[in-house]
């Protein structure tokens, strides 16, 4: 036994065994997070928290590659501008400048760390370059088509081998735990002056809530695509991040730029199963159900616009034609390159039953990637002291309006790494004293659920209403009844939280709802179209009031 000095509780050895001190907690096990685990391994304790196993991740399910300039006739200045182009005024031209120059560096790194990225057939070596919608060369490094999943399994593989990286699989964050914290199951009051100081953690195998204490925390938990009915994201995609910051106080931005990539297969057995632009990088052709290619009537680079453009002509032709899906055509080419080229798509179609070598493969735009999250500064650091922010989560100004293809997984590693050196750096010169032991987790006054129910109907309903109305088109009347319902679901939400114990479906719950809410307030927020965010009622870009980020923070709580 022993006495916690701050709320003069005596604690049991139980609970001491379920108390971690570290110096770098990272929550999520992605490119983000696991490239920043390896950069600052060697200067202290990691513990690498993940809600499922290791390889659950967004990453592990990428198709496409890395952008990066290694073509003959490409160049970083051609790169920068095909991703200010795609962001469409809302990019960061310095962020943009840094990450595309680092690209080269990024893949070779990951190259270094075990990761076999296809080569091209001549013999000499060379990496192999795909082409994506919107960009005008061939810069797209990748692994066959599932890029992810060797870079995932790579990365997983080296960490596991690290002495001082610790894996928490089947752990899920429940919040953030910072100086101002006050314990009451778990609440945060959020001032906007503060310090992360860890996190407390669920053991979704025993139900137990762990306290983490970290002297930096990474918050690396990927996208929320699965806020949306519709997505090519894993189950693990619930915005976990981006609410655990927003509720500590945290700025967010951006949140109404959701990217809905136009091509996931439409089959009632293909759960989230995407179909990689590199495809029309390839020749591809999108066509309706009659055979008519429709992309030239929309953006006069056809199938290789970006994904925006392509997802809102699939909108527009299927509310006309009232079809379930249109149709990609790829049969045009060698049957032999398909195979080789997209080994992954080929057989996962064929498992359905869908040649694509023969027939056209059914396609339908899908909840993708999240453009904005929580707001970083070029080093990954939020505006809450110790707290850093990576990959989807983050919000580092490099998509803008729009992500450009293959951008994402370059970002990543790019600010993994700068974060990482940011956060060895503080490491080093901070006072430990603003990190005080934090309170343990009271579960006082709850129960065990008998209405699951209430979680099941609630889950379903917010992604129906986020499809619905917050979806690739938007009106001012659809946005308003969507903060109508989502206000009073929160509500719900939030007495079912205090009064039951939390289980993994609960979080999960809670923070695609919170995330719902951030979405459809940023969305009203932005009174034009811009990139990713169309509404009817403003179909015109207006540079004049809406040039800017939508900044987010969650009111002050005394």
């Amino acid at each position: 036994m022993r006495l916690d000095v701050r709320s003069g509780v005596l604690l049991c050895c139980k609970e001491l065994t379920m108390r971690h001190d570290v110096d770098f907690l990272i929550i999520g096990s992605g490119i983000g997070g696991l490239s920043f685990a390896l950069k600052v391994a060697e200067y202290g304790q990691v513990a690498v928290v993940t809600k499922k196993e290791a390889m659950d991740t967004s990453t592990n399910y990428a198709q496409g590659g890395i952008a990066s300039v290694f073509g003959q006739y490409d160049s970083f200045d051609l790169h920068v501008r095909d991703t200010l182009t795609a962001g469409d005024g809302l990019c960061r031209a310095d962020v943009v400048e840094i990450v595309v120059r680092c690209g080269p560096e990024i893949v070779g790194q990951l190259i270094d760390w075990g990761v076999s990225f296809t080569r091209d057939s001549t013999g000499n070596l060379e990496l192999d370059l795909g082409l994506e919608g919107g960009h005008c060369q061939k810069r797209i490094v990748h692994a066959g088509d599932f890029t992810g999943h060797i870079i995932e399994q790579a990365l997983v593989d080296r960490v596991r081998n690290q002495d001082h990286i610790g894996f928490f699989e089947d752990h899920i964050a429940v919040d953030l735990i910072t100086y101002s914290t006050r314990m009451k199951r778990g609440t945060v009051t959020a001032t906007h002056e503060d310090v992360c100081c860890g996190a407390y953690v669920l053991d979704t195998k025993t139900n137990e809530v762990h306290t983490f204490h970290a002297k930096i925390t990474v918050l690396a938990t990927g996208g929320a695509g699965k806020v949306y009915l519709f997505t090519s994201n894993p189950d693990i995609a619930t915005g976990d991040g981006i609410a655990m910051a927003y509720r500590a106080g945290a700025l967010v931005a951006n949140l109404e730029f959701v990217q809905f990539h136009p091509t996931c297969l439409y089959h009632p057995e293909a759960k989230n199963f995407l179909i990689s632009e590199a495809l029309r990088g390839e020749g591809g052709v999108l066509i309706d159900s009659r055979g008519r290619a429709f992309m030239g009537d929309y953006d006069p680079q056809k199938d290789l616009a970006c994904r925006d453009v392509v997802a809102r002509a699939i909108d527009s032709e299927l509310k006309k034609s009232g079809d379930d899906c249109v149709f990609l055509d790829v049969t045009h080419k060698e049957p032999g390159f398909l195979r080789e080229r997209f080994p992954n798509i080929y057989q996962k179609c064929l498992s359905f039953g869908i040649d694509m070598t023969k027939e056209p493969m059914p396609v339908v735009p899908a909840a993708h990637y999240m453009c904005g999250g929580v707001l970083v500064d070029m080093d990954g650091k939020t505006d809450i002291e110790r707290l850093y922010a990576v990959g989807e989560t983050a919000c580092t100004g490099l998509h803008g309006a729009n992500r450009l293809a293959s951008n994402s997984l370059l970002e990543a590693v790019v600010y993994a790494d700068r974060a990482a050196q940011q956060a060895i750096n503080d490491l080093k010169t901070m006072n430990t004293g603003l990190c005080p032991d934090p309170p343990p987790w009271d579960p006082m006054g709850t129960t065990d659920s008998d209405e699951a129910i209430v979680v099941s109907h609630n889950w379903d309903e917010i992604r129906r209403l986020m499809w619905n109305y917050v979806g690739i088109v938007r009106s001012n009347k659809r946005l308003l009844r969507a903060r109508n319902r989502i206000e009073m679901m929160e509500e719900e939400i939030q007495q079912y939280y205090w009064d039951f114990r939390i289980t993994l479906d609960l979080i999960e719950l809670r923070n695609i709802a919170m995330v719902a809410a951030l979405i459809i307030q940023s969305a009203t927020l932005r009174k034009e179209s811009r990139g990713l965010h169309y509404n009817i009622q403003y179909p015109q870009k207006d540079d004049k009031h809406w040039l800017k980020d939508t900044i987010l923070r969650r009111p002050f709580v005394g």
